[in-house]
């Protein structure tokens, strides 16, 4: 199998391009990355030298960043990610990094807050991150109001929905979503969505140790009856 998705469970960027591989029913070796482990470290900086997570290598070929690694699958196995039309295809960019830069950034820089000593804790800046948090609902909301798509960038599953499924559902933990029945139903509708249910279920085991595990509901704990 020549295609490797360097990666780790509970990495909610690693989730986005895991979502992607299957929903193309890509065949792909999951490596997980140990960044602790020097010589581990070293090997994986050789690839890439940012050493950050996922990363897809292809062959021969090393493909970094999550959004460029999905367009790269959707070309490899035949679309479906991204649509055809050039302004459908300019908005799912949009929304892409809606979901990165406006919810993903600011849930990570609050877990990540979490995990620094008293003295080096950022009070304002976590602030700043629940208000971009808040601000990023706000568009979304906007963006289903009136019940006229079922998903991000339309009415087919694709790059965006891959973005929002593991920006949600981290961010919702840490910052709820509020009154805002459009996102709370769209985040519903992801977690049904098979190739996102089986990315939930396979980081289960690893949950205990997400740093605000505390705030994640029984129903992500618990074995689902089945897995669609």
């Amino acid at each position: 199998m020549s295609l490797v998705l360097h990666y780790h469970p509970l990495s909610s960027y690693c989730w986005k391009v895991q979502i992607g591989l299957y929903e193309l029913g890509a065949p792909f070796e999951a490596r997980v990355v140990n960044l602790g482990d020097p010589q581990l470290r070293a090997a994986f900086e050789a690839l890439w030298p940012t050493a950050k997570i996922p990363l897809l290598e292809d062959g021969g070929r090393v493909v970094p960043e999550t959004s460029v690694q999905l367009e790269y699958l959707d070309q490899r196995f035949g679309g479906g990610l991204l649509p055809a039309d050039p302004d459908a295809r300019l908005e799912a960019r949009v929304w892409d990094r809606v979901f990165d830069n406006y919810v993903m950034t600011p849930m990570q820089k609050i877990v990540a807050d979490r995990l620094r000593a008293d003295e080096a804790k950022d009070p304002q800046g976590v602030a700043e991150a629940r208000a971009l948090l808040q601000m990023a609902y706000g568009m979304i909301e906007a963006q289903f109001e009136g019940g006229g798509r079922t998903w991000a960038a339309g009415e087919d599953f694709g790059l965006v929905d891959c973005a929002a499924a593991p920006a949600l559902f981290y961010a919702h933990l840490l910052e709820p979503f509020g009154e805002r029945p459009a996102l709370a139903a769209y985040f519903e509708r992801l977690l049904a969505r098979p190739s996102v249910a089986r990315v939930l279920d396979e980081a289960r085991p690893v949950f205990q140790y997400f740093p605000y595990r505390e705030r994640l509901p029984a129903r992500f704990w618990d074995p689902p009856e089945t897995l669609a």
